[in-house]
């Protein structure tokens, strides 16, 4: 078994599996990696890509995968100004690893619908 077990609060911050995959598995995070998988991506166009994410929370998100190390941003003096976002060889490894799990939910979601609806029947 992998050692995803902590004692502490300590051993919690120098766990390399926790402390990676938090930063990494969440919704927007991964979204955010998939739709920069083909190439840089103005912010704008990134935000009209995922379409139903807020503006502050994809800067959060942005910035949090920026300082992990998964994207660069480039910023563009313009005039005007203009801010990019690219995978690094780490995010670009990352996708690598997201797809299989991203088309592994896809055939899956019948039947999570279908597991979803019995467990609805079964406890009313």
């Amino acid at each position: 078994m992998l050692p995803i077990g902590v004692n502490s609060e300590a051993e919690k911050l120098l766990c390399p599996i926790r402390t990676v995959l938090s930063k990494v598995t969440g919704k927007w995070q991964i979204i955010i990696v998939l739709a920069l998988e083909d190439g840089p991506m103005r912010f704008g166009a990134l935000k009209r890509t995922i379409g139903d994410v807020t503006q502050r929370v994809l800067t959060e998100n942005l910035r949090g995968l920026e300082r992990d190390g998964f994207l660069t941003r480039t910023v563009d003096p313009g005039p005007p100004v203009a801010v990019a976002y690219e995978l690094t060889p780490m995010g670009q490894e990352l996708v690598e690893l997201l797809k299989p799990l991203v088309f592994w939910a896809n055939d899956k979601m019948d039947g999570v619908k279908d597991a979803r609806e019995e467990y609805a029947q079964a406890h009313p």
